[in-house]
């Protein structure tokens, strides 16, 4: 099965806050809200969901494809996947502008303040699905972009008969009502965390049983506890797996799905497939960046058995 990444690429802006949001909101004020932070560091890494995603998937052997838009600044980022075994030919450069941008400032809490500047990815419903070759996709995962380029893509899938997994994520709350119902009603599966879901239960009209009906596959992603995974009126709780540093909490939801992706294209079972989500999720928050993190198959397998009990399925990684 050949996965196939959408979503932005981006430069992330990494700010650090040396105090609490949540001392300097007066909810009572909020109609007026105005507030300045002044972070003590901040750093510019590579980043955007589809090549997160796809770095945690590279790590563990997989060669994912993303499909994306891209500015005339991507060139140095642009070797840099390829040289991490990712898949880059069908990220298209738009002349005269420059690669989407993330910026986010993190808590003491790990509570973050974000914003984000479309760039090139402004145009990625230029590019069409039936551009890449029959047979060559197998799947695509439909994860935070150009909201046009979300629906036109979902829309393909359902053409072509492309299963896909649907990542609204942060797009929930920019994504039209209609377009998210669209997403999870032909969806071979849906992830988000719980904050995104109830906003997706919100926006699309459906219930939770009712989203459930709809997907094979339901993973839902909460922080310190863990996730859940839904498929086939089966339940998996997922436990997270103890970090030894906490550095910086960007892109682990990212992380968490490469993971889980890389044991699904395996084959392997569910639980097996989420706690390798947990893993590569708990490497990336010990690390600045959003792929920063970095570990061999080997490593990855012995962190993991201290954990976990896969019965040796993971061997599968080490051949």
């Amino acid at each position: 099965m050949a996965i196939f990444i959408s979503g932005s690429v981006a430069f992330d802006y990494i700010m650090t806050f040396p105090g609490y949001f949540r001392k300097n909101i007066l909810p009572d004020k909020l109609d007026k809200i105005s507030l300045s932070f002044l972070v003590d560091s901040m750093t510019r890494q590579r980043g955007g969901c589809a090549p997160n995603i796809a770095y945690s998937m590279a790590l563990l052997g997989e060669k994912p494809s993303v499909v994306a838009t891209a500015g005339e600044d991507f060139g140095e980022y642009r070797c840099w996947m390829e040289e991490h075994g990712i898949d880059a030919r069908y990220i298209l450069e738009i002349p005269e502008k420059y690669t989407a941008s993330f910026f986010v400032n993190t808590d003491l809490e790990n509570n973050q303040i974000a914003s984000f500047y479309t760039g090139a990815m402004a145009n990625a419903s230029q590019f069409s699905l039936s551009e890449i070759p029959v047979g060559e996709m197998d799947y695509l995962v439909i994860s935070p972009n150009d909201p046009v380029a979300m629906r036109k893509f979902t829309d393909e899938c359902v053409q072509l008969g492309i299963p896909y997994l649907f990542d609204p994520s942060q797009q929930v709350a920019r994504n039209s009502h209609e377009d998210l119902r669209a997403g999870v009603e032909h969806a071979h599966a849906v992830f988000c965390n719980e904050y995104e879901f109830e906003l997706l239960v919100n926006h699309t009209g459906f219930s939770a049983r009712e989203i459930d009906r709809h997907v094979h596959l339901m993973v839902i992603t909460r922080g310190e506890k863990g996730a859940t995974i839904k498929s086939d009126e089966r339940e998996y709780q997922i436990p997270i797996v103890p970090a030894e540093r906490v550095a910086d909490p960007t892109g682990v939801g990212d992380a968490f799905r490469g993971g889980f992706l890389r044991g699904y294209r395996l084959g392997l079972d569910l639980q097996t497939c989420g706690q390798m989500g947990a893993l590569s999720a708990t490497y990336c928050l010990e690390q600045k960046g959003t792929t920063n993190h970095t570990y061999t198959p080997l490593e990855y397998v012995a962190r993991y058995r201290q954990h976990f009990d896969d019965d040796g399925a993971l061997d599968i990684l080490l051949k």
